[in-house]
């Protein structure tokens, strides 16, 4: 059945893979060895931009579309549409036409109801909004109106019919839509979460709704073990913990996972704060030399991180210069020295930890185990996909692009294995790490610099005439929101 998804305005590029990742999570899918074909049917409502808070989407049942709403970051609502137009006579036509066995259950004197008016581009007055709420007389409702706890939610929508550039996604013609709210998000939790309240917090900290679109993105859900082997703060792990899933984590820097700022102020007092489960474990480990035992395969049902790539903190792994050179060789920390001992490190080239990761996903993760990570790219390039990591273990089925700066960019990448871990796939996928690897080490040697690129001074605009900056309305954006 088609349903209308009306979006909140951010993270755009994020909007439809959150909500094909939560269909399949809720069984929108019969096939699930196939992910290629997890993904929904999608159409824009006319004259709309394909940036357009507004969509139809098909989803197999009212249960999907209310699970899939109430879980959603990005989805303000889901709706069964009674009816469309681009003026109110349209919109009654239509919603007379809608068929009335759809209609009369929620239309009875036994229930109760509330109509809200909301709009895309434009503000209207509590005038304008008790007008149009007036001009729906022609439904027949029979209920009473209950405006903290109704039993059912109707939404009149209106977009701008204006021309004016206000930095929204333009809109050719006005376009109204009336339906029965079916689910919506509930943005609470990020005000509950957000950073600045929180008690442990560093310099890499993942920005709370970021953190619950990727825990979405791997489906983390009770009875679901989740991994992040970059940890930190433990931010993301929070996110996935809210939903129910075990987590656990790992860190190269003792001090993170062990220490923090003191016994009440570390990792684990984040969870407390919001009381949460605590993690499993948190290990000090380092990425590129994994502490599982041989043989250990298939734990995880989901790894969820953001890789150190340069830009607000570097990736280092165990050795340090001196042992990675032979100028010293491996050694053993005494016994009473070893509480207060950070091994040393060197540093971690961001192909070297893509690589490991892919590694750890594909022996670690069970079938159909979702791997979801941040990857930075040159938005210079004709086409970025084709400098994404692969892995002969993976299918990629979503990518969801976030601008830093004029030239680079990070894509959350998702993928699912659908495949076991062999010798000959770790073959394959190490030929196609020297592969990617080598065009990585072109694209440092042709002066590119992911850190000073994202921070560039050019990428600042001043306006020597602050009235005329005022006056200019801004253009639209895109994935800059």
């Amino acid at each position: 059945m088609w349903y209308l998804c009306v979006f909140y305005h951010r993270l755009l590029d994020y909007r439809k893979p959150e909500v094909e990742s939560l269909a399949d999570l809720f069984g929108a899918f019969e096939d699930k060895r196939r992910p290629g074909n997890r993904v929904l049917q999608w159409r824009l409502p006319q004259h709309h931009h394909p940036d357009s808070p507004f969509y139809f989407v098909d989803l197999p049942s009212e249960d999907v579309a209310e699970n899939v709403a109430n879980r959603s970051i990005l989805v303000k609502g889901i709706y069964e549409l009674w009816g469309e137009g681009g003026s109110y006579e349209e919109l009654e036509e239509a919603v007379k036409s809608y068929p009335d066995e759809r209609k009369l259950p929620y239309l009875g004197s036994e229930s109760t109801f509330k109509i809200t008016v909301d709009s895309f581009g434009k503000v209207m007055s509590l005038l304008e909004q008790n007008e149009r709420i007036r001009g729906l007389s022609y439904i027949p409702f029979k209920g009473r109106v209950n405006l903290k706890n109704p039993d059912h939610n109707f939404w009149l929508m209106e977009t701008d019919d204006t021309a004016t550039n206000n930095g929204l996604p333009p809109v050719a013609q006005r376009r109204i839509f009336f339906g029965r709210e079916v689910g919506g998000a509930d943005r609470k939790l990020l005000p509950t979460y957000q950073l600045k309240s929180r008690n442990y917090l560093g310099p890499t900290a993942m920005d709370a709704e970021m953190a619950f679109l990727m825990a979405n993105q791997a489906q983390a859900a009770p009875g679901k073990l989740v991994y992040d082997p970059f940890v930190g703060t433990g931010s993301i792990l929070v996110s996935a913990a809210h939903f129910g899933a075990m987590t656990m984590g790992a860190d190269i820097d003792i001090r993170v996972v062990r220490d923090g700022r003191g016994p009440d102020c570390n990792v684990w007092s984040n969870f407390k704060q919001y009381g949460l489960p605590m993690p499993i474990a948190l290990l000090r480990a380092d990425n590129n030399l994994p502490p599982w035992r041989p043989g250990l395969k298939e734990v995880f049902d989901a790894i969820i991180c953001d890789p150190p790539y340069g830009v607000r903190a570097g990736g280092r792994k165990s050795g340090g210069r001196k042992l990675l050179k032979g100028v010293i060789g491996p050694y053993t920390v005494p016994d009473d020295k070893r509480a207060d001992h950070i091994p040393s490190t060197a540093p971690y080239s961001l192909a070297e930890c893509v690589h490991d990761l892919l590694d750890l996903a594909a022996r670690m993760l069970v079938i159909g185990g979702r791997l979801v990570f941040f990857y930075p790219v040159s938005r210079e390039e004709d086409s970025c996909e084709d400098h994404f990591p692969e892995h002969p273990c993976f299918e990629l089925v979503a990518t969801s692009e976030q601008i830093l700066s004029s030239r680079y960019s990070r894509v959350l990448l998702t993928m699912v294995k659908t495949s076991s871990y062999t010798e000959e796939l770790a073959l394959a996928a190490w030929m196609k790490h020297l592969e990617f690897k080598e065009n990585h080490s072109k694209w440092l040697e042709e002066g590119n610099n992911l850190h000073s690129s994202v921070f560039s001074p050019a990428d600042v605009h001043h306006s020597g005439d602050s009235k005329l900056s005022k006056e200019s309305k801004p253009k639209y954006r895109g994935k800059y929101v």
